[in-house]
């Protein structure tokens, strides 16, 4: 993983990899937590990525596992790059789709980043906000009680 990411160039490779690769990896959170904060573009950017394909990717684990992205978004909302701002709005609106729950949570986070002086910060709020706050938004239900009841996976 650490030498693919630091062949990263453009956004089209970064997402591939990350969604179609790293986020089903047992190291999906770990390179979250890392490559989140690095400063290169593109390595920023595939954790935020891994972010927002591991919000649908991973159907059983519970709120606890992704409230902590919260913090991480907040930390990295005043990058002002375009592909990692673009990602870091990806996966805040991710998380808020993935639950009823984790819906208002990122509401909440959205409201808290317009606060925030940095133009990014306010871009990712207003247009995660767009979205999160819509009436027929789609969202899901994970983790769902089929994933979590062997009775019924059966």
């Amino acid at each position: 993983m650490e030498k693919w990411v630091s062949t990263f160039e453009n956004w089209e490779i970064c997402d591939s990899f990350c969604m179609g690769l790293f986020s089903k990896s047992k190291f999906a959170i770990p390179k979250i937590m890392e490559w989140t904060a690095r400063e290169q573009t593109f390595q920023k950017r595939a954790g935020f990525t891994i972010i927002a394909s591991y919000c649908m990717a991973d159907k059983t684990s519970e709120n606890e596992v992704f409230e902590p992205f919260f913090s991480i978004i907040k930390r990295e909302a005043n990058d002002d790059r375009l592909y990692v701002k673009k990602a870091v709005n990806w996966a805040l609106r991710n998380i808020g789709k993935r639950n009823i729950d984790l819906n208002k949570k990122a509401i909440m986070v959205s409201k808290e980043l317009l606060q925030f002086e940095s133009p990014a910060a306010q871009w990712i709020a207003k247009n995660a906000l767009r979205e999160l706050e819509k009436d027929n938004i789609r969202m899901s239900d994970y983790p769902r009680i089929k994933y979590r009841n062997p009775e019924f996976s059966k």
